[in-house]
């Protein structure tokens, strides 16, 4: 990982632009339609092979370089916890389980006691909240990633861009017409904020491999929450090929 130096001023506004791309995803993926029902949209499930293969080919590979980094900073008093960053990561996926459970058991409540299939405001704003953190994660990611340059960039924004397609589409069944005029601003505007902390401060490299690994976590529990449960009928084969297509690009530009 680069740090403490900012990338040339036209990778900075290159990765603005592309934060901004991410942005609008947000704020207009309610115009792509997917059925909502079974059986799942093969677009939606080869995204979610796409944001897979980005995790599993390309960001643990470099997290597992980052390990010394990050065994070195905590010191010889956790040495007994071999693989911080897989720890960290661990955190990043019972964080995402835990918020997905929240916003089931909300919607179970309320459609037994016939208030519509949509959570409580306490569960969309926590839901909302702890999306908006996410967001800003990538953000601040865009201009401080573990592999620096173009390619890299380019790369990431992509992966995240389907990622967010898929992630709008769960967020949306969940909150209903609530996402729509609310949630999807905030998540909107979270990713310009991180950007913006991005290009203000850096932090540590073993920091930045700790942010690395919860959003590795994250993205591996929001793609399997979207892609595994039964009701979804979830294209196996569509997902199969997203991640197999997105991997054979991943190894051949790095």
């Amino acid at each position: 990982m680069t740090l403490g130096v900012g990338p040339g001023a036209t990778l900075v506004f290159l990765s603005l632009l592309l934060t901004a791309g991410l942005a609008l995803v947000h704020l207009f993926s309610g115009r792509m339609r997917f059925p909502s029902a079974s059986p799942r949209s093969r677009w939606l499930s080869a995204a979610g092979g796409v944001s897979a293969a980005y995790v599993f080919v390309h960001l643990l590979p470099d997290l597992a370089e980052e390990q010394e980094a990050l065994r070195e900073a905590v010191g010889e008093g956790f040495s007994f916890l071999e693989y911080h960053v897989y720890l960290v990561a661990l955190v990043g996926l019972a964080t995402f389980y835990g918020l997905e459970r929240a916003a089931k058991v909300s919607r179970g409540g309320r459609r037994r006691r016939g208030k519509g299939d949509a959570t409580g405001r306490g569960v969309f704003w926590l839901h909302t909240g702890s999306f908006a953190l996410y967001n800003a994660l990538i953000g601040y990611l865009m201009l401080h990633r573990e592999e620096p340059g173009f390619g890299s960039l380019v790369l990431f924004a992509f992966a995240m861009g389907v990622h967010f397609v898929v992630n709008d589409f769960g967020l949306r069944e969940d909150h209903e017409g609530a996402y729509d005029r609310a949630g999807r601003w905030v998540l909107a505007a979270a990713i310009l904020v991180g950007w913006v902390v991005g290009l203000l401060s850096g932090i540590s490299e073993a920091a930045l491999a700790v942010l690395f690994a919860f959003l590795a976590g994250g993205v591996i529990m929001n793609v399997l929450k979207e892609e595994l449960p039964e009701e979804r009928g979830s294209r196996f084969w569509a997902f199969a090929l997203g991640a197999a297509a997105y991997a054979a690009v991943l190894l051949v530009a790095f």
